[in-house]
C-alpha cells in the first residue's frame, strides 16, 4: 500500500512540476487617463480587435496575432505596439502627453518601451528643420551620431529576443538612411528648386479646351500650378476652394493651370471630370503621369502639390499653400498680384 502512495506522489510531484505550455495569445491591459474613446483599436492593415475602455479608463483583453508591429488607437492618439503570442502587457498613458507618458510592464515591455522611446526621438528628429540646414559634413557626422544613439537605446534596453534586436538594428540603419535622402530632396528644395531659380519647364501640354499649351506661353503673369489627379481624394477635396481663388483673381496678373498626372488610360476620366465639375482655369494633361520631366525636376512624390512662379518663368514657391489654406491669399497680397 505505502508503494502505491509513493508512486502515486511521484506522478502528481512530475505532473505539478510539468511546466504550461507557451500562451497562444496575447494579453493586453492597462490604463487610460483622459482616455480620448470608450474604446482601443488594434490594428495592422486592417482592424484586428476593438478593446472596450471602462469609464475608469481601465480594458483588459485578448488576441491573436502574428508576431509584428500593430497600431494602437484611441480615437485621437496612435502608437506602435509589437505584439508576439505569449505576452502578457499592460499599459499606462495619459492622454494629455500621449507619446511621452506611455509605459509598459509585463512580458514584452521591454520590447515595447524600446520602441515607445524611440518613437519619440525620431519623431523629435525628423521636426528638426535645422538638421537639415546643416553643410554635408557636418550632416553627415550628426547621423552617424544619431546612428549611434539609437543602437545605443537599444542596448541598454538589454532585450532578450535576439530576432527582435537584430530586426530594429535594420529598421535603425533605414531611418537614417531615409533621414538622408530627405536631407538630399530638402537641400534639392533649397538650391535647384530656390525662390528666383528659373523653374522646370512642361511643354506642348494637352489641353482640355484644345491645342497644347507650354509654361513659356503663360510667361508675363504669375502662374499658380495644381498638380493634382482625378483618383486623388485630396485633390478633389481642395477643388471648390480653388473655384474660390480662381473666381476671386479672374482677370488679375495670374493664370491657374491644373496639371493632370493620370495614366494615359485614365485620359477619358479626366476629361469627364473637367466637365462635369465644370473646372476652370486652364486644366491640362501631363505627357507621361508620374515620369513626366516636370514633375521629375520638381521632385513631386506626393499630390495634391501646389507651385507658384513669377512672371519672369521664375520660382516663387515649389510648395506653395493650398487653395484651403489662408497662406495662400497672404502671398498673393505679398506679391500685390
Amino acid at each position: 500500500m505505502r508503494k502505491i502512495v509513493i508512486v502515486v506522489s511521484a506522478v502528481l510531484l512530475m505532473i505539478s512540476c510539468k511546466p504550461e505550455a507557451p500562451k497562444d495569445y496575447v494579453t493586453l491591459a492597462g490604463t487610460i487617463t483622459n482616455p480620448n474613446s470608450d474604446s482601443l483599436i488594434v490594428a495592422q492593415r486592417t482592424i484586428l480587435k476593438t478593446i472596450k475602455v471602462s469609464e475608469d479608463g481601465t480594458f483588459s483583453d485578448t488576441l491573436k496575432v502574428k508576431e509584428g508591429n500593430y497600431v494602437l488607437f484611441d480615437g485621437k492618439e496612435q502608437t506602435t505596439v509589437y505584439l508576439k503570442n505569449g505576452y502578457d502587457l499592460d499599459l499606462t498613458v495619459n492622454t494629455a502627453e500621449f507619446d511621452e507618458t506611455i509605459t509598459y510592464t509585463g512580458n514584452g515591455a521591454e520590447e515595447n518601451n524600446y520602441i515607445a522611446a524611440v518613437a519619440l526621438l525620431q519623431a523629435s528628429v525628423l521636426s528638426d528643420d535645422s538638421l537639415f540646414k546643416l553643410e554635408k559634413p557636418n550632416f553627415d557626422e550628426k547621423i552617424e551620431a544619431l546612428n549611434s544613439k539609437f543602437k545605443n537605446i537599444l542596448a541598454e534596453a538589454k532585450i532578450a529576443d535576439t530576432a527582435f534586436v537584430a530586426g530594429q538594428e535594420k529598421q535603425i540603419d533605414g531611418l537614417t538612411k531615409y533621414i538622408a535622402s530627405t536631407y538630399e530632396e530638402k537641400q534639392y528644395l533649397i538650391t535647384v528648386l530656390g525662390k528666383g531659380n528659373a523653374s522646370p519647364k512642361f511643354t506642348d501640354y494637352e489641353n482640355f479646351k484644345g491645342g497644347t499649351t507650354s509654361l513659356d506661353d503663360l510667361k508675363g503673369k504669375y502662374v499658380y500650378v495644381d498638380v493634382w489627379a482625378t483618383w486623388c481624394g485630396p485633390c478633389k477635396r481642395e477643388i471648390p476652394y480653388l473655384k474660390e481663388v480662381e473666381k476671386a483673381y479672374h482677370g488679375k496678373n495670374i493664370e491657374f493651370v491644373s496639371i493632370s498626372i493620370d495614366q494615359a488610360k485614365d485620359h477619358e476620366a479626366w476629361k469627364t471630370m473637367v466637365a462635369e465639375e465644370e473646372l476652370g482655369g486652364i486644366q491640362l494633361f501631363a505627357d507621361n503621369d508620374w515620369k513626366s520631366n516636370f514633375v521629375q525636376e520638381y521632385q513631386i512624390k506626393g499630390i495634391p502639390r501646389f507651385l507658384l512662379i513669377d512672371p519672369d518663368g521664375n520660382i516663387v514657391s515649389s510648395d506653395a499653400p493650398r487653395p484651403s489654406s489662408e497662406d495662400l491669399i497672404a502671398l498673393f497680397d505679398e506679391l500685390k498680384i
